[in-house]
């Protein structure tokens, strides 16, 4: 049955990117812009990221929803990686020109159908599997098999470097991934919602999550933050550059947010998360220089508008530290971002009902 929108709860005044209003009723993540708060089902992110690995925060987020313990649910990641390594055939055989993102889709696309419940272990659990069996085809490598007897973040990164990584990068890695789990009604999220509303699968569901999130205005930053990084070069160049870049009227990737008006809580996880790899990486401390510059330079050329560092600003310099190719930066999110994905869509899927907004029609009538 078609539903029919009553015009009399229709506004004829559309806010341009549905700011402000309100699509969902969520006991998922909760993100304060005002205050700088970002809450996952209860936990301020900053008593998650670096203090529990993923399996955990995963449980604690899709607690009611997918009802297994931390321990349960690597057992089951683990199986779900083996069983995801039965697709390199299909990788193998993709036309060369599919990029790594691309792969990991194709992957998705062939994975098992079964419940909704188990198809959020076994999505969230092949993700990484095809994020670095894609890499290392890109990249003219033989795909290297998932050890199922270790956590999501240590066996992906064995994956894609071929050696056992040592601890602080898995803790870093699992810092990350915990970081990104949620974030409100974003708009691969609010795909991911509108697709489940549909009583399509999960996996159509996550396929167009990740399809918005291929876009440069949504998982697109990390990576020329490293570049503008490598622009600068040295601390003593960045007052300079960022000043020129500011009057070019061009964007400082890393710093401003949508949502936040004040410091995305993020950037401080992933700063902590550096400071525990030591000094080692020049790039670190480069980073940090940029960041006062950034900020004081911001402050002055736009002071009625609050720009703060954003969570891609740190992503970014933490990535590249443990290794992780800035080709890979919006994989990995993906891989990271989908057990949030995932609850969306069981929760959408309890509501029940077909999200179908109305538009404000402004083109010609018929005379």
């Amino acid at each position: 049955m078609t539903e029919v929108p009553n015009p009399a709860h229709m506004t004829q005044d559309p806010i341009a990117g549905l700011e402000g209003i309100v699509a969902a009723t969520t006991s998922l993540s909760d993100v304060d812009g005002e205050k700088g708060l970002l809450i996952l089902r209860g936990r301020k992110i900053e008593d998650l990221a670096g203090e529990v690995p993923f399996e955990q925060a995963v449980a604690h987020l899709w607690k009611g929803l997918v009802d297994a313990d931390p321990h349960a649910l690597r057992l089951a990641f683990g199986e779900a990686r083996i069983a995801a390594f039965a697709l390199v055939p299909l990788l193998e055989s993709a036309p060369e020109k599919l990029s790594i993102y691309e792969r990991m889709q194709l992957g998705l696309t062939a994975l098992p159908q079964n419940t909704e419940r188990d198809a959020a272990i076994t999505i969230t659990g092949a993700l990484p599997v095809l994020l670095a069996v894609s890499y290392r085809l890109a990249t003219g490598q033989r795909a290297l098999a998932p050890d199922s007897s270790l956590p999501v973040a240590a066996d992906l990164l064995r994956m894609l470097t071929g050696e056992t990584p040592p601890a602080y990068q898995v803790d870093a890695l699992d810092r990350y991934l915990v970081t990104i789990l949620d974030h409100g009604l974003n708009a691969s999220t609010f795909t991911a919602r509108v697709i489940a509303s549909t009583q399509a699968d999960m996996k159509h569901a996550i396929l167009g999550a990740m399809g918005a999130l291929s876009g440069p205005l949504h998982g697109g930053a990390p990576g020329p933050v490293l570049d503008m990084i490598d622009a600068i070069g040295a601390p003593e160049n960045a007052e300079t550059w960022i000043g020129d870049a500011l009057a070019r009227k061009e964007r400082l990737m890393g710093f401003g947010h949508r949502i936040y008006r004040t410091r995305d809580p993020r950037a401080d996880v992933l700063k902590a998360g550096l400071k525990l790899l030591g000094n080692d990486n020049p790039k670190v401390g480069l980073a940090e220089d940029i960041e006062c510059a950034a900020l004081a330079a911001l402050k002055k050329a736009k002071p009625d508008r609050p720009l703060d560092t954003n969570v891609e600003f740190y992503t970014a310099v933490l990535l590249d530290a443990i290794g992780i190719d800035r080709s890979l930066f919006t994989p990995l999110f993906a891989a990271g971002r989908t057990p949030g994905w995932c609850a969306h869509v069981l929760e959408q899927q309890r509501n029940g009902k077909l999200i179908r907004p109305a538009s404000h029609y402004v083109g010609p009538m018929p005379e």
